[in-house]
């Protein structure tokens, strides 16, 4: 319908949508309301409704086919005719020479040209005129009605309503007069009494006015029709009193009436007399006498059908019927069993002897005291409701139900205070070894806390070249440590150069701890950023 542009809806959504619109259409949902407040026709196609993204319309409006982009320059208002706006005493220097007034010149004056103009005798200065100015679009200048005053037009409505006034008793007059001189000559003449009825049935309805008159119960006689011959005496059933159901109640936010099916499902005048009602709208007669015995019929077909009963309301109606008779019998005959034998079984308090006074009046002689605040002190004890729940249902050993407790956020049992569900109570004994262990865990969070705000000083440790820590008994000697180095460096130039490599080489797989320090101290560490500058 009117709607602007919206986000993606899914499937449920779009389905719903399509129910409203048809239910709109139906009459049976009111219709969409736009920005003003008026309703929307849901009959408008969806390409007059919809509104272009670039408006940014929140609700459903019809603004953007009008002129809704209006121009701040264009005023409907006009001149006001005749209005005046200063009166003088006497005559100024460039007024009128003829009237006084500064609003015109001499020759632009409308007023009767005097003997002697108001320049001269200084008497009957005439007022300013109002002078407006307005800024007309290029519609606004060429408006024929441009303004006119609507209510000039009442004069001419009266007119007209004068003349068909005197027209129609004129009318009337001549109406009476003729049926008059023709009851004196029937009269004179011993007309049937047949003539006589109707010719005395025309006289009282020409006395009657129009607007009253109830000429549908006239029995008229037709001649003259297609097939020849008379047809008869016919009733005109025609009421033209009746008034039709949108006209009832010319309040906008009455009852809805939908045009195209010409129905009004609420009542128009719910506040009305009932029995001054002539129409209460469509549903009063849908939920009462046979309407409603046929909705029974045919909800009870439809759940015969689906329960696997082979019947059909349109296929065959006196077969549903006869079977809805029939369940309905049924269905009696099995209540009143039912009752019955709870009858039989329980008794019938009705049948009874009665009641006594006091128990069905509420009376009787026992004392009952109370207090100031209303509370039973001596006598009946007083009511407590229940619920349908269980109450006071004690289990486990507990002295009082889950839920009569709380803590942190969390239910518990109040007489051990612990917070499991279905747990065996433990009494004071559990209470205490709870307040214990919450102590102890709050004390070694605390010591915990104390002890990394004071944490102890690390020992630095002598750590070897190739990162391991280096043992408390290792002893490296300087001089080897040299050698070792020299070593390691002809090693180095010999794997570089394959042509220095001897041809019988021997090998030692004794490591000492020198040689093992010097190879470390010369190797290439891939991951240093430094590498390119070792050598």
């Amino acid at each position: 319908m009117a709607t602007a542009s919206v986000a993606f809806k899914s499937r449920e959504d779009h389905r719903k949508k399509l129910e409203l619109e048809e239910a709109r259409k139906a009459g049976l949902a009111p219709a969409e309301v736009d920005e003003d407040g008026k309703e929307i026709n849901p009959h408008i196609p969806q390409y007059m409704s919809s509104a272009p993204w670039y408006i940014n319309s929140q609700r459903p409006t019809l603004k953007h086919q009008k002129k809704w982009k209006s121009d701040p320059n264009y005023t409907k208002s006009w001149y006001d005719r005749g209005a005046k706006i200063f009166q003088a005493e006497k005559y100024r220097k460039g007024a009128c020479e003829n009237c006084g007034a500064m609003t015109h010149e001499a020759k632009f004056c409308v007023e009767r040209p005097r003997i002697k103009g108001a320049k001269w005798t200084n008497m009957s200065i005439a007022p300013d005129e109002k002078i407006e100015t307005f800024e007309l679009d290029y519609d606004g200048k060429r408006d024929r009605w441009n303004g006119y005053d609507a209510s000039a037009y009442a004069r001419v409505i009266e007119k007209y309503e004068a003349r068909d006034e005197a027209r129609r008793k004129y009318l009337k007059e001549q109406q009476l007069k003729k049926l008059e001189e023709k009851n004196n000559k029937s009269d004179e003449e011993g007309a049937s009494s047949d003539d006589e009825f109707e010719d005395g049935l025309k006289v009282d309805e020409a006395k009657i006015d129009e607007s009253k008159q109830m000429d549908f119960a006239k029995v008229e006689k037709r001649r003259r029709t297609t097939g020849g011959g008379s047809t008869g005496t016919v009733r005109n059933l025609r009421i033209r009193e009746d008034v039709a159901k949108y006209l009832l109640n010319l309040d906008v936010n009455s009852a809805y009436y939908d045009p195209k099916t010409r129905s009004m499902r609420e009542d128009p005048l719910p506040d009305a007399d009932p029995n001054e009602k002539f129409y209460g709208g469509d549903n009063r007669y849908r939920t009462s006498g046979q309407a409603l015995e046929f909705k029974q019929l045919n909800l009870h077909a439809w759940e015969a059908f689906e329960k696997g009963q082979d019947i059909h309301m349109q296929a065959a109606p006196s077969q549903a019927e006869l079977l809805y008779k029939n369940y309905k019998a049924i269905k009696e005959k099995l209540k009143s069993q039912m009752k019955n034998t709870i009858m039989e079984k329980y008794g019938n308090a009705a049948s009874e002897e009665e009641l006594p006074r006091e128990l069905l009046l509420g009376q009787s002689e026992k004392e009952v005291e109370y207090d100031r605040t209303g509370r039973i002190v001596k006598g009946m004890e007083a009511f407590v409701p229940r619920s349908k729940y269980e109450e006071d249902v004690y289990i486990n050993n507990h002295t009082s139900v889950w839920g009569s407790w709380w803590k942190d956020h969390q239910w518990g049992y109040k007489c051990c205070k612990q917070t499991v569900k279905n747990s065996y109570c433990t009494g004071s004994a559990g209470i205490e070894a709870a307040e214990a262990v919450a102590d102890l865990m709050k004390a070694n969070i605390d010591r915990k806390a104390a002890s990394e705000e004071t944490t102890a000083p690390t020992d630095e440790k002598n750590l070897a070249t190739w990162g391991s820590d280096v043992p408390n008994d290792l002893i490296l000697n300087q001089k080897k440590l040299a050698e070792a180095l020299k070593k390691e460096d002809e090693r180095k130039k010999e794997e570089k150069d394959e042509r220095k490599r001897k041809y019988n080489v021997s090998w030692n797989d004794e490591v000492t701890g020198e040689e093992m320090e010097a190879y470390r101290m010369k190797k290439v560490h891939h991951d240093d950023p430094m590498k390119d500058f070792l050598h």
